[in-house]
């Protein structure tokens, strides 16, 4: 591991904020770009890199939660339901992270990139929403006004099991790849339980941080977590979360839909490339 410098600490406050961006525009909580960067760009050990992306995530939570709070995109009866099963996977694999193999880690992380990419390029022209905002949502849909649109949308909640499923594999990963889970959630909630990017990418948001936390605390009492590290990149992540919400909001969700694909692939050629070594 480098020694922890001024210098260093510069450069993981920019990588946080790059990553920050990212992680607000696509609700993916940003440690899916902070990990590789880590890991394959300034050598970390994959745990030391898990654990400081764990504590940016929660920062990402709080500020997207924050800065949504109000605009009815974040599901709170979706999200609280859902963050019972992504707790319980992320304790699970907070504790059986150290137990696997760095190479075997990242060829999972390049995976689930992979995967999580050919599913978002199979929905771009799919949006979830129903125009008529006097629609039924159900007991777990909702509604908000969207800008795209100009006007109030509304959503329904299908395939409740498949969401539990998803949230908790989501939490598992979380903890085992140092992510927020929403890189799992997000497109299994947008592709097959009807929610809506937006909607689903606030809701993510919401959970991620209590999901990062249960599998944050197996890597700080495991002392793999640098204080001054972590520090700088949750200051990177939380400027560049305020960042990536202000754009966010009036892209369109086709668009975030491709870069997310994009950024995936290339995580996921990364992970795979450095995991054969």
């Amino acid at each position: 591991m480098p020694a922890v410098t001024p210098a260093l600490a510069a450069i993981i406050f920019s990588a946080g904020a790059v990553s920050g961006t990212l992680g607000a525009l696509l609700g993916l909580g940003g440690g899916v770009f902070l990990v590789p960067f880590l890991n394959l760009v300034l050598g970390f050990p994959f745990g030391v890199a898990a654990a400081i992306s764990l504590t940016t995530v929660i920062a990402t939570s709080s500020t997207v939660s924050a800065g949504r709070a109000g605009r009815q995109l974040i599901n709170m009866r979706l999200g609280m339901l859902l963050e019972v099963a992504t707790a319980g996977g992320s304790f699970l694999g907070g504790i059986t992270a150290h137990l696997i193999a760095q190479s075997l880690l990242q060829r999972l992380f390049g995976i689930v990139a992979a995967v999580v990419a050919m599913i978002m390029l199979t929905r771009l022209r799919r949006r979830n929403v129903i125009l008529d905002p006097a629609a039924d949502p159900g007991v777990l849909g909702g509604r908000y006004y969207e800008d795209e649109s100009a006007t109030t949308v509304t959503y329904r909640v299908r395939r409740l099991p498949v969401a539990i499923g998803a949230s908790f594999l989501a939490g598992n990963v979380s903890s085992l790849l140092g992510i927020g889970g929403g890189i799992v959630k997000v497109p299994i909630l947008n592709a097959w339980c009807g929610i809506p990017l937006r909607a689903a990418a606030a809701t993510s948001a919401f959970m991620i941080g209590v999901t990062a936390t249960a599998g944050g605390v197996i890597y700080y009492g495991r002392g793999q977590l640098e204080p001054t590290l972590a520090a700088a990149a949750v200051l990177g992540v939380q400027i560049g979360s305020w960042g990536g919400m202000r754009f966010g909001a009036t892209a369109s969700a086709k668009w975030l839909k491709a870069l997310m694909a994009v950024v995936l692939f290339v995580v996921s050629a990364m992970m795979f490339a450095r995991g054969g070594r």
